[in-house]
C-alpha cells in the first residue's frame, strides 16, 4: 500500500511527542534564515506538526508555508499556527502553493524519498525559488541506507558528491555544509 507520509502518519503521536521536546538544529535554521529578507516567504517541506523548524521561523517573523503528507501532523500544525499556510500532500506532487519562495527548508525529509524523488524535489525546489533564494536540507554526507527508527522504513542518503551534482544541475550553488548538535548534516544552497 502506498503511503505518501512514508510511515509518519502511523506514528504521528509519538513523533509529535518526541519533536516537541527538541531544539536540535534551531541555531543552524536561524543562521540560514538571517540571509533572507525580513518577513521573507519560506516553504517548509515535510513540516510535520511545525516544531521546531516552522515554529522557529514563524517566531522570527517569516511568512511560513508548510507541506506534509501526514494528515494528523498537518491538523496539529493548523491548530498551533493558524496564520501559517499548510497543505496536506506529498512533496513529490505538491505545486508548492503555485508560487515562488525566498527560502525553502527540508529538515528530515530528503532521505525518506527514493533517489529519483530526491532528484525531482531538488529540481522542483530550484524552480520554486526566486533568483537568489535559499534552500537548506538535511541528509548524511556519506552514501548510506538505514532503517528509520520510528517507521521501520528504509532511508537513503545519496551522499555529498551526488547532492552537489544534482544541486548544480538544478541551478543551485552549494554555499556550505553544516552539522548540528544531533549530528544532522545540512546543505545550504542558493539559486543562481
Amino acid at each position: 500500500m502506498n503511503d505518501p507520509s512514508n510511515g509518519y502518519e502511523a506514528i504521528a503521536p509519538e513523533f509529535i511527542a518526541r519533536r516537541d521536546r527538541s531544539t536540535i538544529g534551531i541555531t543552524i535554521i536561524r543562521e540560514w534564515a538571517r540571509a533572507l529578507p525580513s518577513g521573507a516567504a519560506i516553504l517548509d517541506l515535510g513540516c510535520g506538526h511545525g516544531v521546531p523548524v516552522s515554529s522557529t521561523l514563524i517566531s522570527d517573523g517569516f511568512v511560513l508555508h508548510g507541506v506534509d503528507a501526514s494528515a494528523s501532523m498537518v491538523a496539529t500544525f493548523r491548530d498551533r499556527f493558524p496564520s501559517a499556510h499548510v497543505a496536506c500532500e506529498a512533496v513529490e506532487v505538491s505545486d508548492f502553493f503555485g508560487r515562488k519562495f525566498d527560502g525553502v527548508v527540508a529538515v528530515g525529509l530528503m532521505f525518506l524519498l527514493t533517489p529519483e524523488a530526491q532528484r525531482d524535489v531538488i529540481r522542483k525546489v530550484a524552480q520554486g525559488l526566486h533568483p537568489g533564494g535559499r534552500f537548506l536540507f538535511t541528509s548524511p554526507a556519506q552514501v548510506c541506507t538505514w532503517t528509520d527508527v520510528l517507521t521501520g522504513r528504509q532511508s537513503v542518503s545519496l551522499g555529498a558528491e551526488a547532492y552537489q551534482s544534482m544541486l548544480s544541475e538544478a541551478g543551485l550553488e552549494l554555499l556550505g555544509e553544516h552539522v548540528d548538535e544531533g549530528d544532522n548534516h545540512y546543505y545550504s544552497t542558493q539559486k543562481k
